[in-house]
């Protein structure tokens, strides 16, 4: 099930003018997170008219960001266990 922002990205490329296939695959395939279709949003409302090759270059960058978030956690995580490792043995 796709949420509000999802639903609302896919709307506003359809009253942009993008065919209904690359709407439909870019917010319920790639950005069908809140936080990617928020971002994708966000540049839509930036960026006046952008060809589908800027589109398409905009949603690798949100997810290639959002892959970095994602790391970062991982890391952070591991980090945490390690230390508590240290601190108090197995």
């Amino acid at each position: 099930m796709a949420s509000d922002r999802t639903d609302e990205l896919y709307h506003l490329m359809k009253s942009k003018g993008y065919p209904e296939e690359f709407c439909r695959e870019i917010a319920y395939k790639y950005m069908d997170t809140d936080y990617t279709a928020t971002r994708m949003i966000g540049y839509l409302y930036r960026v006046s008219n952008p060809r589908l090759e800027d589109l398409v270059d905009e949603m690798l960058a949100i997810l290639s960001d959002r892959q970095q978030i994602i790391q970062k956690k991982e890391l952070e995580h591991a980090q945490s266990v390690i230390n508590d490792i240290y601190r108090n043995g197995l």
